[in-house]
C-alpha cells in the first residue's frame, strides 16, 4: 500500500513548485527580448492565440473541462471573466512593450508595487481594514512615485499601469469561481476571436511576421506554452503552501527582473531611481512583516 506524503514533504514540493513558477516569470524578459523587430501588439496576439490552443490540450489531458463547461453555460456571469481577460491582455502587452523598449526596471518596479496596490484596492473597493504598517507601506510607494515625478520630471507610467492592471485583475479574479488553469483558459478563449481578427488584419495588410522565418514563428508559438507552464507550477504551490509563504516567494519574480535589467540589458539606473526602489523595498518589508504578524496561528502539528 503506497504511503501518503508527509506534511513536510508536501511543503517541500510546494516550495519547489513556487520557486519554479516565480523563477520562470522572473526570466520572462530574456524570452521576450528575442522578439526584436516584432511589435509588442503582434507578440500579444500570438500569446493569446497559442496560449488558448495549448490550454485546450492541457485541460483535456488533465480532465478539467467540467468547471469550464459550467462557466460557459452561464454567460451572464462571464462579465467579470471578460474584465479579467481585458486586464490580463493589457498587462501582458505592456510587459512585452517594456521588455522590447528595454524598460525592464519599470516592469520590475511595477511588480514590486503590486502587493501594495492590492492593499490599497482592498481598502478603497472592498472596504477592508488597513493595518498601520500596511498604510505606511502604501505611503512609501506613493512617495516613491512622487519623487520620480518631481526629480526626474516623468511619471513611471509603465510601473503604475502594470501594478494597477494586475492588482485590479486580482481583485476581479477573486470574484470568479474558477481555478487558475480553468480561469486562464476561459479568459484566453474570450480573447481568441479578437486575436484571430487582429491576426487576419495583420496578414491582410502584410504586417504579419508569422511564417517570415522558422525561428520567429517557433518563438511566437512558444509564447503560448511559456504562459501556461509557470501557472501550472504556481497552482501546485498554491495547493501546498500558506498564502504568507507564497507572498514571500512572490518577490523572487521582480527581483530577477531587476538584476536582468541591471546585469544583462545594462539599463541605466540613476540614483533617484535607486532611491525609489529602496523606498518600495522598505514598504514591502513592512507589508511582509505586517502579513507575517497577522497570519492565522495553527497548532505545531498542523499541516503547512
Amino acid at each position: 500500500m503506497p504511503t501518503l506524503p508527509t506534511p513536510a514533504q508536501e511543503t517541500g514540493k510546494g516550495v519547489a513548485f513556487g520557486l519554479t513558477a516565480y523563477i520562470l516569470w522572473g526570466c520572462f524578459p530574456l524570452f521576450f527580448a528575442l522578439f526584436e523587430g516584432v511589435p509588442a501588439f503582434e507578440v500579444l496576439i500570438h500569446r493569446v492565440i497559442w496560449s488558448c490552443l495549448f490550454l485546450v490540450g492541457l485541460v483535456t489531458l488533465l480532465g478539467r473541462w467540467s468547471p469550464i463547461r459550467q462557466a460557459l453555460r452561464a454567460p451572464r456571469r462571464l462579465g467579470r471573466v471578460l474584465g479579467c481577460a481585458l486586464l490580463i491582455a493589457l498587462n501582458w502587452g505592456l510587459y512585452i512593450y517594456a521588455v522590447e523598449t528595454r524598460q525592464v526596471f519599470q516592469a520590475s518596479l511595477g511588480y514590486f508595487m503590486t502587493p501594495l496596490v492590492n492593499v490599497a484596492l482592498g481598502m478603497l473597493v472592498l472596504r477592508e481594514a488597513m493595518h498601520r504598517l500596511q498604510a505606511v507601506a502604501v505611503g512609501l510607494a506613493g512617495l516613491a512615485i512622487v519623487i520620480q515625478l518631481v526629480l526626474l520630471g516623468e511619471l513611471p507610467w509603465i510601473s503604475l499601469a502594470l501594478a494597477l492592471s494586475f492588482g485590479t485583475y486580482g481583485l476581479l479574479r477573486k470574484q470568479v469561481p474558477l481555478d487558475g488553469l480553468s480561469g486562464l483558459f476561459v479568459e484566453t478563449l474570450l480573447l481568441l476571436p479578437l486575436g484571430l481578427l487582429a491576426l487576419a488584419w495583420l496578414d491582410q495588410t502584410g504586417l504579419s511576421h508569422f511564417l517570415d522565418g522558422t525561428e520567429i514563428s517557433l518563438l511566437l508559438v512558444a509564447s503560448g506554452v511559456i504562459t501556461a507552464l509557470p501557472l501550472l507550477a504556481f497552482a501546485g504551490a498554491a495547493r501546498r503552501l500558506r498564502l504568507a509563504t507564497l507572498g514571500f516567494l512572490m518577490y523572487i519574480n521582480p527581483s530577477i527582473q531587476f538584476f536582468i535589467a541591471l546585469l544583462v540589458f545594462r539599463e541605466p539606473l540613476s540614483p533617484v531611481q535607486l532611491g525609489t526602489f529602496l523606498l518600495i523595498w522598505t514598504g514591502l518589508a513592512l507589508y511582509s512583516w505586517s502579513a507575517w504578524r497577522s497570519r492565522p496561528r495553527v497548532p505545531a502539528a498542523g499541516m503547512e
